[in-house]
């Protein structure tokens, strides 16, 4: 058994499925004024909205009410601007407008300036957001009718500037009611594709009211939302929708957006030669070069008579060799003075030296004695001679 709900929790849940469908948060809607209140106190503006079959309520607040330009009544046939609801206490669903035009007097214009500026608000038409096509597409799609001129303009173009490129078709209704959802749809299918590098979507020229489906808000966000860079390319070069706006690259005709799509083959085949060219040219100069070079080196005495190269060798090594043995020989007579005169500076301080002389060293137990104190009567000790060594008794002694 399903659970109870109150009134209010059913309209709210209602009330939560209207405003949950995107297509009902910015519609425009045209009809008959009847029943119109002013309410003067509050500034709020309330009346249905009719024609031949139905009709629906609608209200618009003070804040939208303000900026009317004419003064609604009865019997007025108008183009109204919003989003759908529901009243949750009456439990009865609603316009709410925002902005509000009387029939042929400018209702289009007025309604592109509404969705123009929301989305530009949002930032869909952000420079910041738009992204480069790729140079060398492989498939480039197209969403247009596939019996307008539109197409066979692109599949002229493509096929004259880049025929290596394949052209995929998908067909749509550009034109009436239809129209926008039946682009929305494709493009939906086209973004399941992986293999796609380029969209193209407009058609050939007409009436504001023909081209009106590519001022859609729907179908601008699922191009905004395209994984893949898409060229808007609506009526003449005047012609502006806001498809183009939001759109990665505005091109002013189908055509313009076939030439913008592709490179041109025979530009690329001119690029190719030049650079071939380039390429041919630089090989022959190195060449030449490396010729020259090659020439030069054939000509090098050391190629033509390789013994000159031990030859020169010989004589760097011979003239190495002698510098070596000049500094040898510098650097040992040098020494050699330096060690005489440390020898001699060493013979003239040597205690055997001194001895020759006729002195003589008194040691007891081997320390020398510098002092007669150093001695007692029958002391042994030991006096060093030139010649050798005489053991000697101290028998006496007198200090001085």
């Amino acid at each position: 058994m399903p659970s109870v709900l109150t009134v209010r929790q059913l309209n709210s849940y209602v009330r939560s499925l209207i405003e949950g469908d995107s297509r009902l948060s910015f519609v425009s809607v045209s009809g008959e004024i009847s029943n119109f209140k002013n309410h003067y106190s509050s500034g709020h503006l309330y009346f249905s909205l009719k024609d031949k079959d139905a009709l629906i309520k609608c209200v618009m607040f003070r804040g939208s009410a303000v900026g009317l330009k004419f003064v609604p009544q009865d019997g007025m046939q108008v183009v109204c601007t919003g989003r759908v609801s529901l009243y949750e206490k009456d439990g009865q669903y609603q316009f709410y407008i925002d902005n509000m035009v009387e029939a042929g007097k400018g209702d289009l214009a007025e309604q592109f300036r509404i969705i123009k500026e929301k989305l530009e608000k949002e930032g869909l038409f952000a420079p910041e957001t738009k992204r480069a096509l790729p140079k060398f597409p492989k498939r480039v799609a197209v969403v247009t009718s596939d019996t307008g001129a539109a197409y066979r303009d692109i599949i002229n173009v493509i096929s004259r500037r880049f025929p290596i490129c394949e052209i995929v078709m998908f067909p749509v209704l550009v034109q009436g009611n239809d129209a926008a959802p039946s682009m929305i749809n494709a493009l939906d299918s086209l973004y399941e594709r992986d293999d796609i590098d380029v969209i193209i979507i407009g058609r050939g020229g007409g009436s504001a009211e023909d081209l009106w489906a590519f001022n859609d808000e729907m179908l601008a966000r699922k191009i905004y939302e395209s994984p893949i860079p898409v060229i808007s390319a609506v009526g003449h070069e005047t012609d502006f929708s806001i498809s183009d706006f939001v759109a990665d690259l505005r091109a002013p005709t189908p055509s313009a957006a076939a030439e913008i799509a592709v490179p041109d083959i025979s530009e690329i085949k001119g690029r190719v030669n030049t650079l071939l060219s380039r390429i041919k040219n630089s090989a022959e100069i190195y060449t030449t070069r490396a010729e020259a070079s090659l020439n030069k080196c054939r000509q090098c005495v050391y190629l033509l008579n390789p013994n000159t190269i031990v030859d020169d060798k010989s004589l760097t090594i011979d003239r190495l060799s002698e510098r070596l043995t000049n500094a040898y020989n510098s650097v040992y007579i040098d020494n050699s003075n330096k060690l005489e005169k440390l020898t001699l500076k060493l013979d003239a301080i040597s205690p055997l030296k001194v001895l020759s002389r006729g002195f003589a060293i008194a040691q007891k137990n081997t320390e020398i004695i510098k002092s007669v104190n150093q001695l007692s009567n029958d002391d042994s000790i030991s006096l060093r001679f030139r010649d050798g060594v005489a053991n000697c008794i101290v028998v006496d002694k007198d200090n001085e």
